[in-house]
């Protein structure tokens, strides 16, 4: 059993150091590449961003393996599954969509591994500019695979079942209601004790950051410390069948053969590490006198584009938080939005559709298209005494919002099965309030 039982070090984008202590003293000290390496371990350098990036923004970290990452078998095209880039496939579609609950496999049927429990739902960009988004629902029972992605920053949101991630920096287990990131470039496997459900936002090029705060200060919103990165852990083991890396280049997977684990890191440094999150650390700001803020002020990680104040993707998360405001229509308002909004719950029950929308399903608000709340959220909510309350109690409903125009996929809008193709409905009953002969202090 590993060492580590699940030891991670605090921070976000911290200067971390880890050493596995069955190998006490195996990081060099005084330099990242000595002529003999302690332990006679290979040093590899893992870089996330180009050398010469401003310091603030440059990412690597050394890693001090039993054998290098270079040593493996050509690599071959295997097959994608649902898993493709390829935006073009069916005709736009620029209804609401909203998706029921995505099947998990059974015990009793295939066993699904990571990759081929990955299905692209919807997404946009390309892969070999480095500019782009990809959305995957998963699901998958009782396997593991290991995979390396060179082109993608992954971050993993599990809705039904815990995973244990194995990666060169050390083991994460992730439970609902949290989130990891893995990074452009790092080896991972992937171990589930059920079944299991999630969601992937696949970024093509950039890192994901903190949001600016701003005038809200120095604290709130995802606080650095409550991000956790794994400790060291190694194996140094070969098996017979050897060990199958997939690899996602330039859209397409690729898989080659080694006869050693790629998890053999025996100690690292560095700021460009795998994390995970607990998403009940949020520190929630919310309306404390009149409207509905907007939801940017519930984001937890971004990755910006060239362009000041505008994402390739955000991360947004609608968290328990009370609700106080007067004269105001406390759901959230109804919206066209020059973002994109693909919409997954976790638990619980989202406020604005209490039926319908369900956890381990999704909705997808294109660019300009209109949404909002139902009709019966509307209705209740209208007439509802404005006393503080408890909002979003026992739920967790995320966002994907990106400045893309996301496409949705052949397999997101036939071969799932999922569609919900009613979902329109949940609007036409919305009726006409409009009085011409409404007065200044008249309901």
């Amino acid at each position: 059993m590993c060492v580590c039982l699940f030891q991670y070090m605090s921070g976000f984008g911290n200067e971390f150091s880890s050493e596995d202590p069955r190998c006490p003293g195996s990081l060099p000290e005084g330099q990242n590449n000595p002529q003999v390496s302690p332990y006679g371990l290979y040093a590899e350098q893992l870089s996330g961003s180009a050398f010469t990036c401003p310091r603030p923004a440059n990412k690597r970290s050394w890693l001090y393996r039993i054998l290098p990452s270079v040593k493996h078998k050509p690599f071959t095209s295997v097959p994608c599954g649902d898993l493709t880039e390829n935006w073009n496939e069916v005709e736009p579609d620029p209804n609401q969509l909203r998706w029921l609950p995505f099947t998990i496999p059974k015990a009793t049927e295939k066993k699904v591994d990571f990759v081929a429990g990955l299905h692209t739902v919807c997404g946009a960009g390309d892969a070999k500019s480095r500019n782009g988004i990809g959305v995957h629902p998963a699901f998958l029972f009782k396997f593991s695979f290991l995979c390396v992605s060179l082109c993608l920053f992954v971050c993993a949101v599990p809705q039904q079942g815990e995973i244990l991630i194995t990666t060169e920096f050390g083991k994460m287990m992730v439970e609902p209601n949290e989130i990891c990131v893995i990074q452009q470039g790092m080896c991972f496997s992937v171990d589930v004790f059920g079944e299991t459900r999630g969601y992937i936002l696949e970024v093509y090029g950039a890192h994901f950051e903190l949001p600016d705060l701003g005038p809200i200060g120095a604290n709130g919103l995802a606080n650095p410390r409550d991000f956790l990165c794994p400790v060291a852990w190694y194996e140094d083991r070969k098996v017979p069948t050897g060990y199958t890396v997939i690899n996602k280049y330039q859209g397409k997977l690729f898989a080659c053969q080694q006869d050693f684990s790629p998890f053999n890191v025996v100690a690292w440094h560095g700021n460009y590490t795998p994390y995970k999150y607990n998403l009940k650390n949020f520190m929630v700001i919310n309306c404390v006198a009149f409207d509905h803020a907007d939801p940017s002020i519930f984001t937890v990680l971004t990755a910006k584009s060239t362009r000041p104040g505008v994402a390739i993707a955000d991360f947004v998360i609608f968290p328990p938080r009370w609700g106080v405001a007067d004269h105001t229509f406390r759901p959230p308002y109804y919206h066209r939005n020059c973002m994109s909004e693909f919409m997954g719950l976790i638990k619980g029950h989202y406020e604005a559709k209490e039926e319908g929308f369900q956890p381990g399903g999704a909705s997808l608000h294109s660019i300009m298209t209109p949404h909002g709340p139902d009709v019966d959220c509307f209705e209740k909510n209208s007439t509802a005494e404005l006393k503080p309350e408890r909002v979003a109690e026992g739920t967790m409903a995320f966002m994907f919002e990106s400045s893309f125009s996301m496409a949705v996929t052949k397999w997101g809008l036939h071969t799932c099965q999922k569609l919900d193709k009613n979902y329109y409905q949940c609007w036409e009953p919305l009726r006409s309030h409009f009085n011409p002969n409404w007065k200044p202090g008249k309901q």
